[in-house]
């Protein structure tokens, strides 16, 4: 299992913005199937900054092919007119989960 994860400041008041051009419609972007879950949440302290992040369920190579296929590229610069910074983006390996 892999975390796909970004963290962003985006521009002031721009969440609605970014959260359309991420996807929007409340619907995950087509070629996205392969991620068990999505999620996007906000700073309590700071609205403006915004993690988004997904378990991907394959390989580093079959998760390189699945943002391929999916366009990230053309989803990064879509969302990027709303993005302030960049604070943190990468995969991670999941070594351990705890569940309740």
């Amino acid at each position: 299992m892999i975390c796909t994860l970004t963290a962003r400041r985006l521009k002031p008041g721009a969440y609605d913005d970014f959260r359309e051009a991420w996807g929007g419609g409340g619907e995950r972007p087509a070629g996205t199937e392969r991620w068990t879950r999505v999620y996007h949440c906000r700073d309590f302290e700071d609205e403006n900054v915004v993690v988004s992040f997904g378990f991907f369920d394959g390989s580093v190579d079959e998760l390189r092919e699945a943002q391929r296929a999916a366009g990230r590229q053309s989803q990064v610069a879509s969302i990027e007119p709303f993005v302030e910074e960049t604070l943190l983006d990468g995969s991670y390996e999941v070594v351990e989960e705890l569940r309740a």
